[in-house]
């Protein structure tokens, strides 16, 4: 077993989610991790699809029902600690992230210390960021949410809704960092980790990925406006004025 553990969440991704897991499949780190899909409840196929790569070591855990992507990372994170993974990298299922890019988060984790490494595709696209065909309300939101949890964190970000990130599950050690809060269970999870890892004083740092957006056709994202940006929002507001820890 490695000690490094790739997991893609999905919910009825079944066209996207097979480029993901046959691209991760063709890249060079399949050699140097293991790889988890946490199907969220789906039930357009997606199950079946990812069965069928069982056979090339690809993992699943399945929730019963949709739970929330917040609630599916949860489960890769208790699954990564009970089998002692030392990094969780989490990806897209969507297709948005390059598995080729992996090592660019995994290398500061593994030889420089640190302890959470966040993709950034607003990084100076000489150094190789690249946010893609992004939609305009979606490149309003990915300047928004880091300009405010910059104010709360007094640390410079630029990319805090990116979900192309790996972390030490060491870090949940840690009893300040409490990810069984009913409230992270959809996309508040994630912001509160980037946000408890930065104010807890973690060693942290962004590094450049990309992030392309797939064909209208098959979908942007499954985010609904307003609630959806309201819930990636609210762990900065509540952990910024102290409302929640």
């Amino acid at each position: 077993m490695h000690k490094i553990l790739v997991c893609p969440v999905a919910f009825n991704e079944h066209v996207k989610l097979k480029s993901v897991i046959t691209r991760f499949l063709q890249s060079p780190v399949r050699e140097r991790a293991d790889y988890l899909v946490v199907d969220d409840g789906s039930t357009d196929g997606t199950t079946q699809m990812i069965q069928s790569f069982a056979k090339d070591g690809v993992m699943t855990i399945k929730h019963p029902s949709q739970e929330g992507v917040g609630s599916a990372i949860r489960t890769a994170i208790q699954y990564a600690r009970q089998k002692h993974y030392a990094i969780l990298v989490i990806m897209a299922g969507n297709d948005k992230d390059n598995p080729n890019e992996i090592p660019r988060l995994i290398e500061p984790i593994l030889n420089d210390g640190y302890d959470f490494v966040q993709g950034s595709r607003h990084v100076s696209k000489k150094e190789g960021g690249m946010g893609g065909d992004m939609p305009f309300y979606r490149k309003l939101a990915t300047k928004l949410h880091p300009f405010l949890m910059s104010i709360f964190t007094g640390r410079k970000l630029t990319d805090t809704t990116n979900g192309f990130r790996a972390f030490r599950l060491s870090l949940f050690d840690d009893n300040r960092i409490n990810i069984h809060q009913e409230w992270l269970n959809h996309y508040e999870l994630e912001p509160y980790l980037l946000f408890k890892t930065i104010t807890l004083g973690y060693k942290f740092k962004e590094v450049p990925v990309t992030k392309i957006y797939p064909p209208k056709k098959l979908g942007y994202t499954k985010m609904k406006p307003l609630i959806g940006w309201w819930s990636i929002l609210k762990p900065v507001f509540y952990l910024g004025l102290r409302i929640k820890k």
